[in-house]
This record gives structure tokens, sequence and C-alpha cells, in this order.
């Protein structure tokens, strides 16, 4: 990226500020030729630093292994964006947190460790068994030259295994030693073990030591195969916290960090999330009141809903999805897709979604300020049947952050590193999806239950 002077990044910002409200990152985009990605990166490193934020760095900034680990994992486990983590963490470089996020993904905490200064050093030269003289040779007996050939095959077949120590210590999840005795053990075959043990400096007794646990039954060999086995079903949407909540309902009491472990050792990892359609262009309507308030928690059912629409890209063909979610458990009550986001989309939705309604029950129904939600049929429909509408703030996603949550897992679950042929399989996709986020899909805050579950056993309860 070219550098700018921090008079021009500012001049940007407050250009996009001044146009906001009017699709503002397009337009100052085309007036100053950038990208709008850097320019949301200027934007929320200056609501984040003020006007210092924008100065260019005059020197390099190093952060510690710890802190970009609690960066990543924030990212990964909280699902926030590159530009939401630069905002959290007070940090100028959004490139920066691409690079570490791509690393801990391709080598796990070692991605992140820094590599040490300077020149490299020169590596020592293995030490190899003194050339002779001829007179020594002459000395030596046939018994002690064909000892000394011995050793030194043992000594070459050894360092060719040793190049992959590391990598296959990393891929098993043990010990350099115990990958090494491992080593030694398939060389034992054709070497004798006092010539692997020497070349390999290690003790006879450590070797002995690995020997025996490697014969023992691993003890967690069931565990592994039903993590597996849950994380297959799933496919790859359940992190070590939802698999732990699966093992308990399956009876088996183990710690969520044994279960981290052991997914890291098997290199099982849950699937990320990314962005979303937004349907706001300007005010076309009538605007409601924030009743919400981010209070994302209800006590009943059909207390507190949210809705939104969100879009798909398959082939150049688009599909749009409207759902309409309870907070209480997070089940999805009803939802519609459609090829083209026109009104029926939200109309027919919110049809289907007051049929479910018992008389006495009078909703918060709570959306951002696109403009199917702006329409005077969608407002009078709320009106007749006694709901409360309410909407987010202007161009604040925080707002609505239970359904950009639910959109986020959906995608990431099913839609993001698939491969879809047609619109057709990828609305049959989603609409088997929702089924199992309802019904099968666990939740931690609920108590280890899928949205349905939960909700009939409160009913239940009450």
């Amino acid at each position: 990226m070219a550098k700018y002077s921090q008079q021009f990044k500012l001049e940007v910002v407050q250009n996009y500020l001044s146009n906001k409200n009017d699709d503002g990152f397009r337009k100052t985009a085309n007036k100053y030729k950038l990208d709008r990605a850097t320019i949301r990166q200027w934007v929320a490193i200056y609501q984040t630093l003020g006007e210092d934020g924008l100065k260019p760095q005059s020197h390099r900034i190093t952060y510690s292994t710890e802190f970009k680990l609690k960066v990543v994992l924030k990212i990964l486990n909280d699902g926030l964006s590159l530009i939401d983590a630069l905002r959290f963490f007070k940090l100028k470089e959004v490139g920066t947190l691409s690079t570490w996020l791509r690393k801990y993904q391709a080598h796990g905490i070692d991605g992140l460790k820094s590599k040490p200064k300077g020149r490299p050093k020169q590596m020592p030269k293995p030490q190899r068994p003194r050339i002779k003289t001829s007179q020594e040779d002459r000395n030596k007996t046939q018994e002690q030259l064909l000892e000394e050939l011995a050793y030194l095959r043992a000594e070459v077949a050894y360092l060719k295994k040793r190049r992959a120590l590391n990598s296959e210590a990393q891929r098993t999840g043990k010990s350099r030693t115990a990958t090494a005795a491992r080593f030694i053990s398939e060389l034992r075959q054709s070497y004798q073990l006092r010539h692997l043990l020497r070349t390999s400096e290690m003790a006879r007794s450590t070797y002995f030591y690995h020997e025996q646990q490697s014969k023992r039954e691993d003890k967690y060999s069931d565990l592994k195969q039903q993590i597996k086995a849950i994380y297959h079903k799933h496919k790859g949407r359940y992190g070590y916290r939802r698999i732990t909540l699966a093992l308990k309902n399956l009876g088996f009491t183990i710690n969520h960090k044994c279960v981290q472990r052991l997914m890291q050792s098997m290199q099982l990892r849950s699937c990320i999330r990314a962005v979303k359609y937004r349907s706001y262009k300007g005010q076309i309507g009538k605007i409601a009141k924030n009743v919400l308030q981010r209070q994302f928690k209800a006590d009943k059912p059909n207390q507190k809903w949210v809705t939104d629409v969100t879009e798909f890209n398959v082939r150049g063909e688009k599909l749009y999805l409207s759902p309409i979610m309870d907070l209480f458990n997070g089940e999805i009550i009803a939802f519609q897709l459609q090829r083209r986001p026109l009104f029926g989309l939200v109309k027919d939705m919110l049809k289907d979604a007051i049929a479910k309604l018992s008389p006495n029950d009078k909703p918060i129904i709570h959306s951002d300020q696109g403009w199917q939600y702006q329409m005077r049929f969608y407002q009078q429909q709320l009106q007749q049947h006694g709901l409360i509408q309410s909407m987010s703030r202007k161009g604040n996603c925080l707002d609505n952050a239970s359904m950009e949550s639910f959109f986020g897992i959906l995608k990431s679950e099913c839609f993001y590193g698939e491969e879809f042929n047609s619109v057709e399989e990828l609305e049959q996709t989603v609409k088997e999806y929702i089924h199992y986020y309802n019904h099968e899909r666990i939740k931690v805050k609920l108590k280890g239950l899928s949205p349905v579950q939960y909700r009939t056993q409160s009913l239940k309860a009450a």
C-alpha cells in the first residue's frame, strides 16, 4: 500500500464522515481513487485513536507472541471482523491482523513467534568420525572396521529421519523425544540399537521408557473417536466448547481444555465467519425508535424478535434470506428465500411468523433501517397485530448483533468453503441448515441444548 500523509488521511476520513449518511464509502472512494477497505481502516483508526492514530509510524512496533495469540483467538472465538478487532485492540494495520490470522491457521502458535533478529548463525557441522590415517587403518582389525561402518550407516539413516522430527512431533501432538524414540524403533529392524542411541544422543533408559509408553493403549482413544464423529457430523461447525457440551450430553465427563488440546493434536478446527448484505437506502418512510436498546435477553418465548436480510452469491446469481429470530432461545421462527430482494421477501416472512403467535403474544420486532422495514404495509401489519416495531440506529450494526451473529454462523458453517453448482442447490442447503440449527445444533448459553429443545424444556418447567 502506498504511504499517505496524516493530513491526507484526515481529509479522507472527514470527507467520509460528512457523507456517511449517503453511501459515504462509495463517494469517498471515487473522489480520492482509493479502495473502500483502506477508507474503512482509516475511519476505524480515527474513531479509536483520534488524529494521532493516522500518523505514519516512525518505527516498527513489535508485539509479543501472547498478545498476537490473544488477538487471533478473539477473532476466531468471538467472530470479530478484522476492522472490529482493530478497534477493540486499538491497532493501526488490518494487514497485520490478517497476517497473524493466516500464520496461526497454517502453523499454530509457532507461526506467531517472532523470528530472531540479525544474520542467522552458522549451524555447527555434524560431528563425524575422524578420518584415520592409512597407518591407523592398517592397525585396525577387520572387526573394528565393520563396527565403524555399521555405526556410520546407522547415523546416515537416523539423520534422514530427523529432518522430519519437528513436523512429525507437531502433527502427532507428541514431544520431540517421544517422536525420536519412535524413529529409533522403526530403524531398529535394520540397525543396531547402540549405534542409533549413540547418533541420536539419547539415553538407553529414556528410549525404553518411551517404547513402553507407546505400547500402552491411548487412554483418550475412545474420546478422540467421539470428537471426530461429532466434528464431522456437524461438518466442522463445532469448536471445542460445543464439542465439550455434546460430549457431556453423551455422558462423558471432560474438561474443555482437554478437548481443545485433543482437537489441536488431530488438527480439527472450526469454521471462520465473515461479511453481510446491507439493505439501507436512506430514509424512504417512517423510522421507528430503538425500543430494544441492545437488550438481547428475553424471559419467555415470543417476547423479543429480531430480523434482517442477508445475501448469498453463487456463480454470479444471488439468493436472499429473510429470517425472524426469537431472542429467548435463538430459534428461527420463520424465514423466506428469494432470488431478488423485493418487498415480498419480508412480507411473506412476516406473515408466516405472525401466524405462529397466540392472541396474547405481542413481541417487540427489531430490525435495521432497511427500506423494507420502512414500508407502510409492513408497519401497518405490525400495528394491526399489536407488535412493537424497533429499529437500530443508522449505520450501527451492533444494535442488531444477535441477527448479525446468526448470519455469520450460517455462512461460515454451510456456505463459505463449500461448492454449489446452482442457486437451487444452495437454497436447499440453507433450508436444511436452518432445520438443523433449530433442532440439533446445541448452544453453550442454552446449557448444551438446541433452541427447540430449550424452548420445550422451559415450557414444561413453566
